[in-house]
């Protein structure tokens, strides 16, 4: 299972990378695995408001449907409109082009209360 070194997680398997002023959002690879094939993805719209675990959309897949939470609170200012097309792109790289969307978080900090790669890698592997 891939947990890069750089991101944060949330114990409901979404990852958060800092970018500038922004935090970028993907589901992790262990919750991509545990879906299985990603067939339509519902996103937020940008603008929206968000609450720190609040739901932010969907992830529907051959297995199931699952909600997607959002780590931190704050702004929608952008989403991943290319997964409309191609949603797959979720299971074949979910902490590059398979991105969510990106937050500008009401609190900055608030990505440092997260989980580290360690502590996601002992969540997951139980």
């Amino acid at each position: 299972m891939n947990v890069p070194e750089d991101q944060r997680y949330s114990s409901d398997h979404e990852w958060a990378r800092t970018a500038g002023d922004r935090i970028r959002i993907g589901i992790t690879d262990y919750a991509q695995d545990a879906l299985g094939d990603v067939v339509f993805v519902d996103l937020p719209e940008p603008g929206a408001t968000v609450e720190s675990g609040g739901l932010i959309g969907e992830v529907e897949s051959t297995k199931s449907v699952s909600e997607i939470y959002a780590p931190v609170a704050g702004e929608v200012v952008a989403v991943n409109t290319g997964l409309g097309d191609a949603p797959e792109l979720m299971n074949s790289d979910p902490y590059g082009e398979g991105w969510l969307c990106e937050i500008v978080p009401s609190d900055p900090a608030a990505v440092d209360a997260l989980l580290d790669a360690g502590a996601y890698r002992q969540l997951t592997e139980g």
